[in-house]
C-alpha cells in the first residue's frame, strides 16, 4: 500500500529519552498518535483512505537516516495517503465484545 501511495507522510516527534519513568516524558509520544489520528480522519473526510506502517528496528533508523531526521527525533509510523483501490476486496469489520472487554471498578 505505501509503495504505491502517491503521497507518504512521516511524522516524527523530539524524544531524548522514552519511558514510564515520568509520565509527562510520555507527553510527546502521546501527542505525536493524536496528530497521527487527526492526519486519518481529515485525509478520510476528504475521500482519501490512507495505510500506515509501524517502522521498527533497522527500518526505523534506515528511514531516518536517508531523511536526515535528527537523532533526538524518532519516527512513529509511515503513513500513505490517496485515493482507494475502488475495486479492493473490503474487509469485514472486527465487532468488539464490550462486555468482556470492559471492566467497571475492577477486573472480571
Amino acid at each position: 500500500m505505501l509503495k504505491d501511495a502517491p503521497y507518504v507522510v512521516i511524522p516524527v516527534f523530539k524524544c531524548k529519552e522514552l519511558n514510564g519513568k515520568y509520565v509527562s516524558k510520555l507527553n510527546p509520544f502521546s501527542t505525536i498518535w493524536c496528530v497521527i489520528e487527526n492526519i486519518f480522519l481529515a485525509a478520510t473526510a476528504e475521500g482519501l483512505g490512507c495505510s500506515m506502517r509501524i517502522p521498527l528496528n533497522e527500518e526505523h533508523d534506515i528511514v531516518k537516516a536517508k531523511l536526515k531526521v535528527p537523532p533526538t527525533y524518532m519516527i512513529p509510523v509511515f503513513i500513505g495517503i490517496g485515493y482507494a483501490d475502488p475495486n479492493e476486496t473490503e474487509l469485514e469489520q472486527n465487532v468488539a465484545d464490550l462486555d468482556k472487554q470492559l471492566h467497571y471498578g475492577r477486573w472480571k
